[in-house]
């Protein structure tokens, strides 16, 4: 993947060279385990950066997700979430440093950030490279779709530490890979190669390595430019229970948004849709100020 660079409008190109002092200052801060967010063209890629530890998460890193994630799902120029690791890995998990203090803390600050992830309202992709393993394997599956490199390494290890898996997770990673594979990465601990988790089920898609981020700029590019109302209301309708309410209220949504009406013309037309529609802050709301740019693509 392509990382987007963070915007700087308006900001002045540095007149002198940084001193030997700010470039140590800034690498000490580059080096320290934080969550960066990044965005281009409608996508904000989040990545989880701790790479002295295999971007392991500490409990910093944990607490810090949920506002992360809050404020993206705030932000109506976001209309895909990709999560990805620094540098060759994707996470290692939990920093085993920080279980010495708590395990149930720590556990309970995975679970809150694993379901914030989940109940994200937009789509979410895992771009994985290297080790998804524990806390990471829980971030990946609380994604709407995983895509890996070649040579990436799944597991799901709280049996090696003496940990019971929470609930929750346990069921997430059940409707992924179903009981038998679920049981068997829960039991023994042991870590499965990206062609084992493509056939499991736990990953959508898996690319050499240096396709991956091709791929994933061109799928999130497909994303953006679809209808964020389907979108949102398939993520609603793919969870386990759906009230009723819920269904007669998409249903209206649907009836007075006018993107049915307008993807009927654009295949007419035989332009790209200018789908409008978009979640609000405090949730789903209506048409969006700014229409989405006309693409090249027929429909």
């Amino acid at each position: 993947m392509e990382r987007a660079r963070p915007a700087q409008q308006g900001q002045a190109a540095p007149q002198t060279p940084p001193t030997p002092q700010a470039q140590q200052s800034q690498g000490a801060q580059q080096a320290q385990p934080t969550l960066l967010t990044e965005y281009a063209d409608g996508v904000a890629t989040l990545v989880l950066h701790n790479p002295a530890k295999r971007n392991a998460m500490t409990e910093a890193m944990w607490r810090e997700l949920p506002g992360v994630l809050s404020a993206l799902a705030d932000d109506a120029s976001v209309r895909v979430l990709v999560v990805t690791g620094a540098e060759n890995t994707f996470c290692a998990g939990a920093d085993i440093s920080t279980l010495r203090d708590s395990v149930e803390s720590s556990q309970g600050l995975a679970v809150a950030a694993e379901e914030a992830l989940s109940a994200f309202p937009k789509p979410t992709l895992a771009a994985v490279r290297g080790h998804c393993v524990g806390g990471g394997a829980q971030l990946a599956a609380a994604c709407d779709l995983r895509f890996a490199a070649q040579g990436s390494l799944f597991g799901v290890t709280p049996a090696k530490l003496g940990i019971v898996y929470p609930a929750s997770s346990t069921q997430r990673l059940v409707r992924l890979v179903g009981p038998a594979t679920a049981k068997y990465l829960l039991f023994s601990g042991e870590l499965i190669d990206a062609d084992r988790a493509l056939r499991s089920g736990f990953v959508d898609e898996v690319h050499p390595q240096d396709s991956l981020d091709e791929r994933v700029s061109a799928f999130t590019r497909t994303l953006v430019e679809r209808s964020q109302l389907t979108q949102a209301a398939a993520k609603e309708f793919t969870r386990d229970t759906v009230d009723a309410s819920r269904t007669e209220y998409w249903r209206r949504v649907a009836a007075e948004s006018g993107e049915a009406a307008e993807g009927a013309a654009a295949f007419m037309e035989r332009r790209s849709p200018r789908f409008r529609w978009t979640p609000g802050p405090a949730g789903p709301a209506g048409p969006a100020d700014q229409e989405d740019p006309e693409g090249p693509d027929d429909p």
